[in-house]
This record gives C-alpha cells, structure tokens and sequence, in this order.
C-alpha cells in the first residue's frame, strides 16, 4: 500500500465529490454549504461594513459574484426582515392575505400561495409552524424577462433549492406570483428558522448581492445570455427615462470630488450612451458643465430621479384607473397640506407591496383623479369599489375639536346646550342633531384615548389643549394621513334607500362645492333624485326652489332602516327585537354584524330578543361573546361583559 493511501486510511477520509444533482448546479455549491457552516473566507476588507459576514451565506455572495457574466439576465430583488413581535400576531397571515388579493394571477383570478412541493399552500399552516418565530424575510423577485419564463414556480423552486445550498439548511418557505403588472414578480415568505429549529441569520452580502446573483444565474441559464444587442437597446432607453437607472448609477460611482471628468470614461464602452444620459440629465437640472469635460451633479440626483420614477409610475396607475375619462390628475401629498379630498373608489392596490401598504385612486367630488397612499396596515378591503371616503392631512387640528374646545364652559362639555345653541342658529345651516351627534362620537373617542373625561350622561370635562392633543392622538393612531370611508355603498343604491345615507348628510350640511365634471356632476344629480325621494316619503317639501328638509332627518331615517331589518331578522329566527335606547345600556352575545345604508350595525342577542347597535371594529375580535354597549345617538360606548368591564369602543 502507497504511503498516501495509508495516510488517508489512518485520517478515514477519502473524497469522492459526485456528480452535480441539480440542473446549472455545480460541485462548488456542495463546498460553499460547509463553508458558510464553518464561517470561512477572507479577512474583511477595509471599508467593508460590520457584521456584512455575519451569518450564512457571506462564502457564497463572494463567490456568486465572481461567477455571473457582463451579459448575465437582470433580476431584482427587494427584501424585508420582519421582526414579528413588533409586527403583531395577525402580521403573517395580513401579508399573505395581501399578496394573494384578486386579480393578481395571469388570468385575473386571487392568487394563490404555493410552497416547494405543492402548488395549494397550507396558509394557516405556514402561519401556525411560523408562530414562535423571531423575525420573517419577506422577498420580491422580478426578473427584467419574467414574462418569457411562462410559469415562475419551477423558477421560484430552483431558486429556493441554490439558496438553500449556498445557506446550508433546508428553508421553509411560501410564494405567491403576481402578474398584474408590468413586470411579473414573486413574493416569497421565508420562515426566520433553519433546519435544527435555530433562528436563521443570513449574511447581510447575501441578502444584498448573494441572492440577487443566484436568480441572474439561474434567469440566464434558462433564457440565455444577453445579446450585445439586447443590452444596447436597454441602456438606450435609459438615455432618457425618469428614474434612476444603471446610466445614473455608472456616473455617480465615476465622479471625483464630486466631478465627473469625461477623460475618466474615455474607454468606457458605453461612453456615448453616457455621455447623452449627462444632456438629458442637464435639462432635468441635475447635472451642468462647469467647463468643457466637467460635469457636476447634484447630490440629490439620485433621491429626485427615484421620486420622479415612483411619480411616473403614480401617473400611470391614474391614467390606467380612469381609463379613457379625462381627468385632472393629483396626488394627495401630506407633506404639501394638501386640502381634504372626498370621492369614489375607483381603484385600489398595493402602492408598497413589501411593506403592504395601499392606495386609492378616488374620483373626486371636486372634478380630479387623486392618488391616496393608505396609512400602514390599513385593510384594502375596508374600501371597496364604489365607495365614498374623505383624506385629510394631520397637519392641523380637527375642527370638531377646536368646536368643543369653544364650547366648553369652565372645562366642561354638554350636549343639552350645544343642541339648544345650535337649534337657535339652526336657520340653513347644518342639521342640529347630527351635529351634536358628531361631537358626541368624536368625544367618546378621545374618552377611550384617555383624554377627556365623561363625568355624565352628556357631559365631559375636556383639557383646554384639546385641539393639541387629539392632533397628537390622530397622528400616532393615523400616520400623516387619514383616509375615513363615509359610506361603502355605491351612491346610486343610496337614491331610494331606506336609512341615513351619505347622501342624506350632503343635503344636511349643503357646504361642499361639487364640480361640474366627474363625480361631482353625477353627485349633482343623484342628489336631485333623493331629494325627490324624500319628498315622496313626506320627508322633504319644496318651497319655490328650497327644499325644506324634515327635522331630525337622519334618526327618522335610521329608525325606520333599523324596524325594516329587525322586521326580517324576526321573522327568521322568532325573536323579539328589542330597540336600543339612547343612554341606556343594552348586552347580549355578538352574533354578527348588518351592513345597512345608514352604516354598519353589531346584533346581540340576549337570550330572550336582540338589539342593533351601531357597529365598531374593535368589537369584531369578540365575535361570540357578550358585550354590553351605551348607545348615543349614532354614536357608542362597548363594554365588555353585561354589567361592568374594560371600554373596548
């Protein structure tokens, strides 16, 4: 026997690597999973970021990047690390909820989660075996060519499978494909634990470059390399596109001192291309020829050309929602005060789709298109198609406030005399019901924020800063924005409807301009045909050209909407309806919840009958259980339990 074979006898290793298993996947990867395990590699580099190597996968973003050709496919990754304590209980199923919304497959269809053996995920599984978990990465993948791989799961799959390689453990993981927009792309949820139940950390190079290069990888091992010819026609384009782009990109790294020298890129390959990307930035006012082959540009290039490109995008979404009707288009900008905006939801989606944050394109009573970004974690299906809601910006106080701030007497608020108040100056103002009701609503708010004090029935002690405070309250509950839904219903099956609709509120308060295009014309009208309603129900009379409405309009209203539902709920189920009355408390069990047209009402039921009360979302969570409630007008004040317990509205 040889020396050498005795000597790996006496180690009881001998090598034999095998044959590359998986299609485009080499030997080298089988190496990269124990080195990432071993936390081998080179010493850090001067400048290189702490803890960039911490975790997986740092051997294999060096090594991925060494690998991709010039001409490689082009893939675009956006990464979220969640930590989900912060993010809530609800934060993993809210995210897959929203990425699988409707109209997001390739047939328009709800998409739907599929996972690496299936393609019918298991959502509320995922969730559950994800319960524990300390953090969650959350990924897009959009490759430039997505609409050539025809079906993006086996290239999701494969993409998964090299990462779990270049990580050393199986990963458990759920993806959802999109192809409702211009560049199909994958969301993909990523448990934050590795195959022995520890949690995952990945390298922080791996999820900046690592990853991004092993999708280009496997992209062009599918369809190819770039041709010079393909590449060419792409950086021309960005000659003159509105956004950042690699042209921008190879400019900034160029510059010296903040000066970009043409001598710099005189062998540049694609010196022309750039040389016409530094004109066109020039007319943009970002970049200006200081003297023949110096050019300057602006610091704020790079964050004006990123805003230029998001607003493009806005523009197109805007023009794509109102499809051929002409618009003025706007968006609604909290940090400009933009004044409050009231229309119909036209459209809706996903304006942030890594971090689920929505918008609106709203048809406006004011004759515009406007472009709404929700507050974070608010509920795209809170505002369905056809709804009418209100933006405002938080920028001031509410006006409501300053009012109960002006009429509060030595600190104190009381309904009875704001009603007289407001009935003596009635004349063609507002209805003086539904405005006292509305302070009443506002004030048991800012009662459960804990700052204001319900001393008795409808009385208050309010702090002579209120107007500060619940700004500073709408601010932490809201963000800079507050988009509130005044109705789901669409505003033609409000004409002959039974009950307090928006448009009953509109005539009542008669201030709003409504243009003469749009949704404010189709207002205009819809509002002459209530108006004949209501004549016809006796609860409005013409007057030459006024109309006299009835007084305390909107109750008559609801009451009758309410005695018309409970008449039905009666006659299904033989109990007893039991109406609320306003001061007193009224408990049973939640059974569910009615969508009316004067709003949304809870049923309880109390064993015997069962009483309407006006809905609130907190109470939804305690579908089952007994509740007991304080109705005020419109408004409502939920308890727990039937007697006593913790103000849940």
């Amino acid at each position: 026997m040889s020396k050498e074979r005795q000597h790996n006898d006496e180690q009881g290793f001998l090598p034999r690597p095998g044959a590359p298993k998986q299609r485009g996947q080499s030997y080298i990867n089988q190496a990269l999973r124990q080195a990432n395990k071993a936390g081998t590699g080179k010493a850090r580099k001067a400048g290189q970021q702490p803890g960039a190597r911490l975790g997986r996968g740092h051997v294999a973003a060096r090594f991925s990047a060494q690998q991709l050709p010039p001409n490689a496919r082009r893939v675009t990754i956006k990464t979220r690390l969640v930590n989900l304590r912060q993010a809530g209980k609800r934060s993993t199923l809210s995210h897959l909820r929203y990425i699988e919304r409707d109209g997001v497959s390739r047939e328009g269809d709800p998409g739907e989660a599929y996972g690496p053996q299936t393609d019918h995920a298991n959502v509320e599984a995922f969730e559950e075996r994800g319960r524990e978990d300390r953090h969650q990465f959350r990924f897009i993948v959009s490759p430039e060519d997505a609409e050539q791989l025809d079906d993006l799961r086996p290239y999701t799959r494969h993409l998964m499978s090299r990462m779990e390689q270049d990580l050393g453990t199986r990963l458990d993981w759920m993806a959802v494909d999109h192809w409702n927009t211009d560049n199909p792309h994958t969301h993909i949820v990523l448990r934050g634990k590795d195959d022995t139940g520890k949690d995952l950390v990945i390298a922080r190079d791996y999820i900046a470059e690592g990853m991004r290069n092993r999708a280009a990888e496997l992209a062009t091992e599918w369809l190819g390399p770039r041709t010079e010819l393909e590449i060419q026609q792409s950086l021309q384009r960005e000659v003159e596109q509105q956004r950042f782009t690699s042209l921008d990109r190879t400019l900034l790294r160029e510059r010296q001192a903040g000066v970009l020298s043409l001598k710099r890129l005189a062998d540049h390959p694609r010196r022309q291309l750039l040389i016409g990307r530094l004109q066109h930035l020039q007319r943009l006012d970002l970049a200006h020829e200081v003297r023949p082959g110096q050019w300057l540009m602006r610091d704020e290039a790079e964050a004006t050309l990123r805003a230029l490109g998001e607003r493009g995008d806005i523009v197109r979404t805007l023009q794509r929602a109102m499809g051929g009707t002409q618009r003025e288009l706007a968006v609604f900008d909290s940090g400009n005060g933009s004044p409050a905006v009231s229309g119909r939801v036209v459209a809706k989606g996903l304006a942030d789709e890594l971090h689920d944050r929505g918008y609106l394109v709203v048809d406006g009573l004011d004759g515009k298109a406007h472009y709404l970004t929700l507050p974070a974690r608010t509920e795209l299906a809170d505002y369905p198609i056809g709804a009418v809601v209100e933006a405002r910006t938080l920028s001031e106080p509410r006006a409501v406030d300053r009012s109960i701030a002006e009429l509060a007497v030595d600190g104190l608020y009381r309904s009875d005399q704001h009603l007289a108040q407001s009935r003596s100056q009635a004349a063609d103002g507002p209805d003086p019901a539904a405005l006292v009701e509305r302070h009443v609503r506002r004030l048991e708010a800012l009662r459960r924020a804990g700052i204001v004090e319900r001393v008795a029935e409808g009385v208050w002690c309010v702090p002579a800063d209120l107007p500060e405070q619940g700004l500073r309250h709408d601010a932490r509950r809201l963000g800079e924005v507050a988009v509130e839904l005044r109705t789901p219903l669409p505003i033609e099956r409000q004409v002959r409807a039974i009950g307090a609709t928006w448009l009953d509120q509109q005539l009542l308060g008669g201030s709003r301009e409504l243009a003469n295009r749009g949704f404010g014309l189709e207002a205009r009208e819809t509002l002459r045909q209530r108006t004949d309603f209501l004549v016809e129900q006796g609860l409005a009379q013409r007057q030459g050209q006024r109309v006299v409405l009835a007084r305390n309009l909107l109750a008559t209203l609801r009451g009758r909407e309410l005695t018309a539902a409970a008449r039905e709920i009666t006659a299904q189920t033989g109990m007893q309806y039991r109406p609320a009355v306003e001061g007193e408390r009224v408990s049973g069990v939640y059974r569910r919840s009615l969508q009316l047209a004067s709003g949304r009402f809870a049923l309880l039921d109390d064993g015997i009958g069962f009483s309407l009360v006006p809905w609130k979302p907190v109470i939804e969570q305690k579908l089952g259980q007994s509740l007991s409630a304080v109705v005020q007008g419109n408004g409502v004040s939920w308890q727990l339990g039937r007697q006593r317990g913790p103000s849940i509205g």
